[in-house]
């Protein structure tokens, strides 16, 4: 077989097709990913409260997603739950399951980074006067960001390489509309190669760019623009030879 004869296929016909189902793959990503990124965000405070009765669930919650493979959680929810009356569409379903998922390993990144910040700091906080709220926004918070930076990372680009799943509930990303065309071609080596390259476009210029901003941010870079902008300031000042 020549490499000519694994190029026959005439990737105009189905170009838009692609580019809609690529389209659709960074909208799972994109919901997916902010869903589990919150519900993450909330069940690491759950377990870091000292009340029982949130502490419990959280954890219930998190060893039970983390041990169900994802493909489990599409059937459940997409195919499980019509027959108790509960039917999603495809998009729901899909981005469902994977928030679902993730969450439960956000909220093991999330916990650690929060409890990694020195309890020194709060409590200097704390006698300052200010707020549990405010405590948190502005001294926990940001620096436990710094520190989940590079999990998070790598849950965001594995979370877009596991769209790939939802091909099961033909829910129209790439993966889905390869094997359309593979169906409609007999193509199936040359179809699923441009998938891959397709995905690794997708994933690797990703990748590097969260790299990049986790450099920026490990090396003091501000993470709120009014933050930036105070530094600027002090900066200023600072080369003005007046005390900040």
């Amino acid at each position: 077989m020549t490499v000519t004869a694994l190029f026959e296929i005439h990737w105009s016909d189905h170009s838009s097709d692609l580019f809609t189902a690529l389209l659709k793959t960074i909208e799972f990503t994109a919901v997916g990913f902010a869903g589990a990124a919150l519900l993450g965000l909330i069940l690491a405070l759950m377990r870091l409260s000292p009340a029982r009765a949130l502490r419990i669930p959280a954890v219930v919650y998190t060893e039970l997603f983390k041990n169900v493979p994802l493909l489990a959680i599409i059937f459940l929810i997409y195919f499980g739950l019509p027959s108790q009356g509960i039917k999603l569409n495809v998009f729901t379903a899909g981005s469902l399951s994977l928030i679902i998922f993730y969450a439960a390993y956000l909220s093991e990144i999330f916990r650690s980074a929060i409890a990694g910040v020195h309890g020194g700091q709060q409590e200097a906080s704390e006698a300052l006067g200010l707020s549990r709220r405010a405590t948190f926004t502005h001294v926990v918070f940001p620096q436990a960001l710094r520190s989940a930076l590079p999990g998070t990372n790598t849950m965001l680009v594995d979370l877009l390489k596991s769209t790939s799943l939802l091909v099961t509930i033909a829910a129209a990303e790439l993966m889905s509309q390869g094997q359309l065309i593979a169906s409609e071609t007999f193509r199936a080596l040359e179809v699923y190669l441009v998938i891959s390259i397709l995905y690794f476009a997708l994933c690797y210029p990703l990748s590097q760019g969260l790299l990049w901003f986790e450099r920026q941010i490990r090396g003091g870079v501000p993470l709120t623009p009014p933050r930036r902008r105070r530094l600027r300031i002090a900066r200023a000042l600072l080369e003005k030879g007046v005390p900040a």
